[in-house]
């Protein structure tokens, strides 16, 4: 399912969400222009590589170098290319903007730096020994994600569903869409866990993120600026034209 937009109004410019998807973007630019041999120690510098941090002595023997902490930050910004890269930022584009305005874009950085942190998290929880880099601003986005159905459950969520040859074009309210999202990576990564084809997807990031986003979100909103939330249980009802 792919959505095409919600029916939540903006109040205020999403600035911080701009400036996240424009870092994004002169990221990959910066990316594509690398050799391909520098493009893959771009990842494992820069990405996390679970068993770097998990097991230093192996770390140290296959010649990573210390960077600390930095890596932890700069995964979320690295895509796999640009397909990766225009999935992640669509979902951030229809959810984003409604969670920045009721936090304002100092707090929402905050908040979305955090979700990918704590999405970072489980993914490690459940991949000790994975020598494999996870990249890649889903973790984070899911955080948003996980806020949005937190505050705007009955929001409506205008959805693409391809099925077969035959475009299907339906709105779905937010908690089944994202709803579904969610189960759909819980149970994607159990079955990985099960023994299933990895798919090369970091599920279990998703769902740290997710679970984040709506945890944290209580912290960081500004309850003076939750216009259409069911925070204070003023949302209204909007329709697509």
């Amino acid at each position: 399912m792919i959505p095409l937009r919600d029916d939540i109004p903006r109040v205020h410019t999403p600035y911080a969400v701009v400036l996240v998807i424009l870092a994004n973007v002169a990221m990959q630019l910066f990316f594509a222009r690398l050799h391909p041999l520098a493009q893959e120690h771009f990842y494992y510098l820069f990405g996390v590589v679970p068993a770097r941090y998990l097991f230093p002595d192996w770390a140290a023997f296959v010649g990573f170098p210390a960077t600390g902490a930095l890596p932890f930050f700069t995964y979320m910004f690295l895509h796999g290319g640009w397909l990766h890269l225009i999935l992640n930022m669509w979902m951030l584009w229809i959810f984003a903007d409604n969670i920045e305005d009721v936090m304002g874009p100092a707090r929402f950085l905050g908040f979305y730096l955090l979700c990918g942190l704590s999405a970072l998290a489980l993914h490690l929880f459940f991949n000790t020994t994975s020598t494999v880099p996870i990249i890649g601003a889903s973790g984070a986005v899911a955080g948003v994600m996980g806020a949005y159905v937190l505050l705007y459950p009955h929001g409506r969520v205008l959805t693409f569903i391809p099925i077969i040859i035959l475009p299907y074009i339906v709105s779905l309210p937010a908690w089944l869409f994202l709803g579904f999202w969610f189960l759909s990576q819980i149970f994607s990564g159990l079955f990985e866990e099960m023994g299933a084809h990895a798919a090369g997807i970091a599920w279990w990031a998703h769902v740290g993120g997710f679970l984040a986003g709506m945890v944290l979100v209580r912290l960081f909103i500004k309850p003076e600026r939750c216009y259409y939330c069911e925070y204070k249980g003023t949302r209204r009802d909007f329709r697509f034209d």
